[in-house]
């Protein structure tokens, strides 16, 4: 199948395979849109089971990002990138020096920051090649804790709507995944009088969650089945399918994990099942946002505020969806395409 052909490709402006032979690196990086600036997108590390997996993940990732960049108001288009392997095995400081001279030749159409399995410390070696990099530790630092803020506020405001109330205390919340985001969402939701149901594939974190947060840990599989008022998918992708929707009791989705539908087609199912779904590049904006105050030097004030408006703008998707009785994520979609097909017309 050709590339231009492929289900998940939508007019992407570049897609780049590198390989370097001495490091082993493979990956894809890939430019959906630059209209509102250059493409930043963040390089996740994971071991796909296929250069086929790898590309589609690459795609809906750096789709995702031009929507995000632009319901978020900032100048910037949308890239993604994904290194194919283990990360505890093959990240080298070598390899991604490699990577980061791949990233270097784009001279600056794709800007690169922490995703997945990549750290300050990893971006600090990609740095060492090319100056295209954000969220380093001398700068803007870690996404993490505004990604989870952002993400916390977006859950606030899909409470509002589907319960009455954007007060999150005693509301029961099954939380997969408690990576830095997950953990951080977590913290705020106890902090709120949330009763907080978790689970993950480090028993370290799910052990921390039950004692300082008085979680409850359970099952891998055991999470889409419980009988809570919210599900938060903080993980990887897809979780959101045929099986697990037939499973889920939750009135709400809102998370912080990229692609939470396994297809697009499963926004109006989830709808028509009468769950309220939180466009995943909408409440997890907190992390570009954050990423870009390094890359256009915008200030700590304003960063928090651009944030902060994550409620805002999903209030008035949420809004919308119920007057036009269509899908949330179809709603979202739609905004931020009107967004940049203004901005083309000015240029």
């Amino acid at each position: 199948m050709s590339l231009f052909e492929h289900n998940e490709f939508d007019q992407h402006e570049q897609i780049v395979f590198c390989h370097d032979k001495e490091t082993g690196l493979k990956a894809i990086i890939a430019i959906h849109d630059t209209t509102l600036g250059p493409s930043l997108g963040g390089t996740r590390m994971w071991n796909y089971s296929s250069s086929a997996e790898a590309l589609t993940d690459v795609l809906r990732l750096s789709k995702g990002m031009t929507y995000k960049s632009a319901l978020a108001g900032l100048p910037l288009g949308g890239g993604k990138a994904v290194i194919i392997g283990d990360a505890k095995t093959m990240k080298t400081p070598e390899l991604l020096r490699a990577y980061g001279r791949f990233v270097n030749s784009l001279s600056g159409r794709y800007i690169t920051a922490e995703d997945v399995n990549i750290r300050t410390t990893d971006i600090a070696h990609i740095a060492e090649e090319t100056s295209y990099v954000a969220g380093t530790a001398e700068k803007a630092g870690d996404p993490s804790p505004h990604t989870a803020l952002g993400t916390y506020l977006g859950l606030k405001a899909a409470a509002k709507h589907k319960f009455g109330s954007d007060n999150l205390n005693g509301l029961k919340i099954a939380i997969q995944g408690l990576g830095s985001v997950g953990y951080d969402f977590a913290k705020h939701c106890h902090a709120e009088g949330a009763q907080l149901f978790v689970t993950d594939i480090n028993e370290e974190a799910c052990q921390r969650a039950a004692t300082e947060l008085n979680a409850t840990v359970v099952g891998l599989d055991e999470i889409y089945g419980l009988d809570v008022d919210v599900y938060s998918p903080c993980a990887l992708g897809a979780t959101i399918n045929d099986d697990t929707i037939a499973q889920l009791k939750a009135k709400v989705i809102a998370g912080s994990a990229n692609n939470q539908l396994a297809t697009p087609a499963h926004d109006k199912i989830v709808m028509d099942k009468g769950i309220l779904y939180t466009p995943d590049y909408v409440i997890n904006a907190g992390g570009v946002i954050h990423v870009c105050s390094e890359a256009t030097n915008m200030s700590l004030a304003e960063t928090e505020q651009r944030v902060r408006s994550i409620y805002d703008t999903l209030d008035q998707i949420f809004t919308r969806s119920a007057a036009e009785q269509r899908p949330t994520g179809e709603i979202a979609d739609e905004l931020a395409r009107e967004i940049i097909a203004k901005a083309k017309t000015a240029r």
